[in-house]
């Protein structure tokens, strides 16, 4: 397969996502790279949110349970990473302002939406929200679930679970399957609960 650009809740943290938990096929994107193809289904997934909400590292902290230094993603970034003999297509996706309108390029057979919260960073969780409902009006995305990730839950004074929750008015959304996961990127606590909630969305469809 081609890898072309694409057309009330509780949380709980666990220590970093553990090795025997998932595998991973690691590959940065250009139009001429080849993502292998294997047996059995592949589920879409697009990694979004704005500019420095460690997107990318949460990506590789799913593919190589490690942290990644980078720098400000131009484009996409796709890994696959296998849970229990699932296999999650994930595509990180560049979020700063110029790049947000490019987007809806990739939500084509979407099957998830997993969007990155900064949690330090109130003075855009507004734009944040904006972007958010703007996803979830596509008609690519109407079957979508939705995975919030609540991001740098290790900094003091960062806004909790339940403030990101009633900013973004989740608890409006009803047309789509959502869960909120708090989380902590650089130690990767919060990531496996995130992935279980993906997991337990595809056995009860």
């Amino acid at each position: 397969m081609e890898a072309v650009q694409p057309s009330g809740i509780q949380p709980h943290l666990r220590s970093s996502v553990p090795a025997d938990f998932l595998t991973s096929h690691a590959g940065n994107i250009t139009p001429e790279t080849k993502v292998p193809s294997y047996v059995g289904s592949e589920h879409k997934v697009i990694i979004v949110g704005l500019d420095n909400a460690g997107k990318t590292t949460i990506l590789y902290q799913f593919s190589m349970n490690e942290v990644v230094h980078t720098s400000p993603t131009i484009g996409s970034n796709v890994e696959e990473i296998v849970v229990n003999n699932t296999r999650f297509l994930m595509w990180d996706i560049g979020g700063q302002e110029s790049l947000r309108s490019s987007w809806n390029t990739y939500y084509t057979n979407t099957e998830f939406v997993i969007v990155v919260v900064d949690s330090t960073d109130r003075e855009r969780i507004s734009v944040t929200k904006e972007e958010l409902y703007k996803m979830l009006a596509h008609e690519d995305l109407k079957k979508a679930g939705l995975l919030i990730f609540a991001n740098k839950q290790d900094v003091k004074e960062c806004m909790t679970v339940a403030e990101i929750s009633q900013f973004l008015k989740l608890t409006s959304i009803k047309d789509h399957q959502w869960h909120i996961q708090a989380c902590c990127a650089l130690t990767g606590e919060g990531l496996c609960q995130g992935l279980e909630w993906m997991m337990s969305r595809l056995k009860i469809r």
